[in-house]
């Protein structure tokens, strides 16, 4: 770096060498040309090489001023690479500020192409995921699914529909298919259901002259993992798996306030038969506390709204879980299918025990199939949705059973983590380097460590048949996703792609990113232990932004 020395100005603007030369000429008295050459010769000589100096000192200057101009500090800048010390040093910095100094935070980073470690910081320890937990269970069903497979419904009955279009009551089968909801529709949140009536209309059903059964037999086990916490279970979040769901197994509510001292006013989209809300909220003057509360019963669809809500709040507005259902599927289903003109003698109902499936009803008159795992995947990475992974898990689990050497009585969440475990262990991950309990991360009990990330992000992105798929799915900063609203103004934005994740007191983020200089970079960090939700992203997102800003070349020794 060059470095340039300033000639001191004086207040006037003048340079000093100047202000002498004519501070001389000024306290010189006039004289004679007799007296200047006799009487005082040294004067004289002092004024000569007082013009001398002036003269040569502006000739410099001009000569400087002609051939290198004062740098700006970008020009100075200008054609500067930066080092792999300089960006370690600067990762490590940011590692050691004062607002996580409490925390836990595991960094790796490394080239895609040669695998170079670029930067690490406890890579091999564990670290709660949230839901980076979805990179295990969402890789391993693209894996062994493939991009293309379809979850499927099929509509059976004892036989074809009669000459007059009669059939003596349906089973619905379900397998999971989490495209009917109003996330694949557009967001209509009964044009999945129409889409399967429609195919029963097709099939020439004109009436069902008994009930139309909800099928989900096709899973085993608890609807929801033993190792989350009860307060995710009545939110979305937390919605449990079904092989008949619908709308996400979640409904929209909104609570705002009404007239002072009348209730609160509760809006519950669209129509659920099957929940029952009580209001017992009552709206109080403005500027008193607002002590509003939302409990939505455990296994139970019943949601109690108690407290009190000040005029002029803004309420609540969010989704609360539904469970059973498969109960619900099957009664709008109903609806559906009698507003298109079949008649329906029989009740609607939902079996999840073997035991009570009809063994007479047997014959596939219908079915349903849903986009691609393709579309699915990118669904459920980018919006982070953990009943799509949860389903995804289950289905990796049938899939596993079917290929055992002998039946298998284990639930499918348990047989999906297997799965999960045997990829892994495919793609070189140490069995030890990572313990999942579900499939999307809300559980706290869930480890992994950077390390293994990192693994499976490379396998992913450089020797997976599915890589574009793989890539397609994840979330681009600054543009879709968890990471629409960040990394915006940045190089990262629309460069980097990967996996969030955030519960209370974790933040998370792995995937791929390209330097300043084309360098594909790899990389996962997670901080366990840190308050702030904005600390901690802002100290992923920094080191993200660092590794797009660099211009060096990482195979630099």
């Amino acid at each position: 770096m060059e470095t340039f020395l300033w000639r001191e100005k004086s207040k006037r603007g003048g340079h000093r060498p100047l202000f002498f030369v004519l501070q001389i000429l000024c306290n010189t008295k006039m004289r004679t040309h007799k007296e200047l050459l006799t009487n005082n010769m040294p004067f004289t000589r002092s004024l000569f090489f007082a013009l001398l100096f002036f003269v040569l000192l502006i000739g410099n200057g001009a000569a400087q001023t002609e051939t290198r101009p004062l740098p700006t500090p970008e020009s100075s800048a200008a054609g500067s690479k930066q080092t792999l010390q300089s960006l370690t040093a600067k990762i490590a910095e940011r590692l050691a500020r004062p607002e996580v100094r409490r925390g836990q935070i595991g960094v790796k980073i490394t080239s895609l192409n040669t695998g170079q470690i670029i930067f690490q910081q406890n890579a091999e320890k564990y670290f709660m995921p949230a839901s980076n937990m979805k990179n295990f269970t969402v890789s391993t069903a693209l894996e062994k699914l493939t991009p293309d497979f379809r979850f499927v419904t099929s509509i059976f009955a004892s036989t074809t529909p009669d000459g007059n279009g009669a059939v003596k009551g349906i089973r619905v089968f379900g397998r999971g298919d989490i495209s009917i909801s109003d996330a694949f529709n557009d967001g209509d949140k009964f044009k999945g259901l129409d889409k399967l009536a429609d195919a029963i209309v097709a099939a020439g059903v004109k009436r069902i002259d008994g009930d139309i059964i909800g099928d989900e037999t096709y899973f085993t086990g608890s609807p929801v993992s033993g190792s989350w916490e009860w307060d995710d279970l009545q939110f979305y979040y937390g919605a449990e798996v079904s092989a008949l769901p619908l709308n996400d197994n979640a409904q929209s509510l909104s609570v705002i306030p009404g007239p002072v001292g009348y209730p609160c006013s509760v809006k519950f989209t669209p129509f659920n038969p099957i929940v029952r809300i009580t209001n017992l909220c009552t709206t109080t003057a403005a500027g008193t506390p607002r002590t509003l509360r939302i409990d939505k019963k455990i296994d139970r669809n019943i949601v109690e709204i108690t407290g009190e809500l000040p005029a002029g709040n803004a309420g609540f507005s969010g989704f609360v879980s539904v469970s059973r259902p498969a109960e619900l599927f099957v009664a709008l289903l109903k609806q559906r299918l009698e507003a298109k003109g079949v008649a329906v003698t029989g009740q609607t109902r939902a079996v999840n025990t073997k035991t009570l499936v009809p063994t007479d009803m047997n014959t596939e008159i219908a079915k349903l199939e849903s986009p691609p795992l393709s579309v699915i995947a990118a669904r459920t990475m980018k919006p982070s949705q953990n009943m799509y992974t949860e389903t995804l898990l289950w289905t990796l689990g049938e899939n596993w059973r079917a290929k055992l050497p002998a039946q298998s009585s284990r639930d499918s969440a348990e047989l999906g983590l297997e799965a999960v475990k045997a990829f892994m262990k495919e793609i070189g991950v140490a069995d030890d380097a990572f313990i999942q309990h579900d499939g999307s991360g809300l559980s706290r009990h869930d480890l992994i460590t950077p390390e293994a990330v990192v693994q499976l992000y490379t396998y992913m992105g450089k020797q997976s048949r599915f890589s574009q798929t793989w890539r397609d799915s994840l979330t681009i900063g600054g543009v879709d996703g968890t990471l629409r609203s960040r990394f915006t103004g940045t190089k990262a934005a629309g460069n980097v792609r990967g996996k969030t994740g955030t519960i209370d007191q974790v933040s998370a983020l792995s995937g791929y990113v390209t330097t300043a200089s084309g360098e594909q970079l790899v990389f996962s960090m997670v901080v366990n232990g840190v308050n702030e939700t904005r600390t901690r992203t802002g100290l992923l997102d920094d080191i993200v932004v660092y590794l797009a800003n660099f211009d060096g070349k990482v195979d630099q020794q």
